[in-house]
């Protein structure tokens, strides 16, 4: 397989300029969601095509939460950080970039898209880490985690992170979201945002 990847230097950051709303930043990548019956055989994909997976997001692909889509969908990402949002101080409350991105009119990704986005992203460049905005799911022991698709120079993997909506987050960090279709939210969804995240 690392013949197949054709790395490249790890891409120039994003402009940090704040936006205002999410038609101020361009569509990322579109993926595919809905391609594999169940969870099961994601992960067996993830596997054949020699994706790593590392044990906290193995454990949540495992979980009953983790669903797949029924249905074949194409879902536009966007690719932004923190400082994107209007975060100026170095780190940034996970509740707070989630709360921000609906603001704007994003939306969280379905859990689906981290081990799809791994699948459909193979010339990741080397020294990327996307954090996907989801819902977090539990472990077994109930630490709520996201998913973060990387390339840290030893191969392509998913990962899993501290999904807490206290956890705090360095405003360069990169984050996935999905392209709502809807109008930009109101400032009722900030409140609504702690329906996301565990208590």
């Amino acid at each position: 397989m690392q013949n197949q990847l054709k790395f490249k230097a790890r891409s120039p950051p994003a402009s940090q300029q704040p936006i205002r709303s999410a038609r101020d930043v361009a569509t990322w990548k579109t993926i595919t969601i809905g391609t594999f019956p169940d969870s099961l055989t994601l992960r067996n994909a993830l596997d054949s095509k020699g994706c790593n997976i590392g044990g906290q997001a193995a454990e949540i692909l495992a979980r009953p939460t983790f669903t797949v889509s029924s249905r074949k969908t194409n879902v536009e990402l966007v690719d932004l950080s923190p400082a994107q949002l209007g975060f100026t101080s170095h780190t940034v409350t996970l509740a707070s970039v989630y709360a921000r991105a609906q603001q704007l009119g994003l939306e969280l990704a379905q859990a689906e898209v981290g081990p799809q986005l791994r699948i459909q992203y193979f010339d990741q460049p080397i020294g990327e880490f996307l954090i996907i905005g989801m819902e977090p799911i539990k472990t077994w022991s109930g630490e709520p985690i996201i998913l973060n698709v990387a390339n840290g120079g030893a191969g392509l993997i998913l990962i899993g992170q501290d999904g807490r909506s206290e956890a705090d987050i360095p405003v360069t960090s990169r984050f996935i979201f999905a392209r709502s279709h809807q109008p930009a939210a109101s400032t009722d969804v900030v409140g609504s945002v702690a329906a996301f995240l565990p208590p």
